[in-house]
């Protein structure tokens, strides 16, 4: 799929695609080697400890913006220092996360100090859940499964892409789309699009 056709946002359920997109997560944060926590990443501010972090902070704070709550990212707490069991608590907060979304009115709206609507915000994290799982499986040479089919949570998530890259590369959060061959698979042009190499390996020590 071209990363830059438009998919109608409309046509999934933001919440069912949140827990499509956190089992897909879960085995890769679950296999993540405490002796990896300081390994670069494909996401280049941040290592794999950094990474889940922010991972853990952004499922709990869009909870809060599903329920039309305020959110505060101002900091990011060490949830892996906090928490010896924190492969358990991202398990538990992306479910919640999943439910929060799935609750009457979720996607209705508008939500956030920018007062953005509802089933944008909800994309967003849905692209922070799929992207950075897959920079965690990339950075401890693990697989990011997905299913043969076609995928729902890459349509919404390219969707998403297609329109924010702009601003986000403005912002400096997506870096240039890396060229890619016209056979590339929907997973590697979507990582493309956000300025990663598909082929991403750690750097040489």
């Amino acid at each position: 799929m071209d990363t830059n056709q438009a998919v109608n946002p409309r046509t999934y359920a933001l919440g069912d695609l949140l827990a499509t997109a956190a089992e897909r997560a879960l085995p890769v944060i679950r296999a993540l080697p405490d002796e990896r926590l300081a390994d670069p990443t494909p996401c280049a501010d941040y290592d794999v400890k950094s990474l889940v972090n922010h991972l853990l902070h952004v499922t709990v704070q869009f909870q809060n913006l599903a329920a039309k709550k305020d959110a505060d990212f101002t900091e990011t707490p060490d949830y892996i220092a906090a928490d010896p069991a924190w492969r358990d608590r991202f398990a538990t907060e992306t479910s919640r996360l999943a439910a929060a979304w799935s609750a009457p009115g979720a996607e209705e709206g508008t939500t956030g100090v920018m007062k953005m609507p509802a089933r944008t915000v909800a994309s967003l994290a849905l692209l922070d859940l799929t992207v950075h799982a897959w920079d965690l499986a990339r950075a401890t040479d693990q697989e990011y499964r997905l299913n043969d089919a076609t995928d729902p949570v890459l349509d919404q998530v390219a969707a998403t892409v297609g329109e924010m890259a702009p601003t986000a590369r403005a912002m400096g959060m997506f870096a240039t789309p890396v060229v890619v061959p016209d056979t590339a698979s929907p997973l590697d042009r979507l990582i493309a699009q956000t300025g990663r190499d598909p082929h991403w390996n750690r750097p040489a020590a």
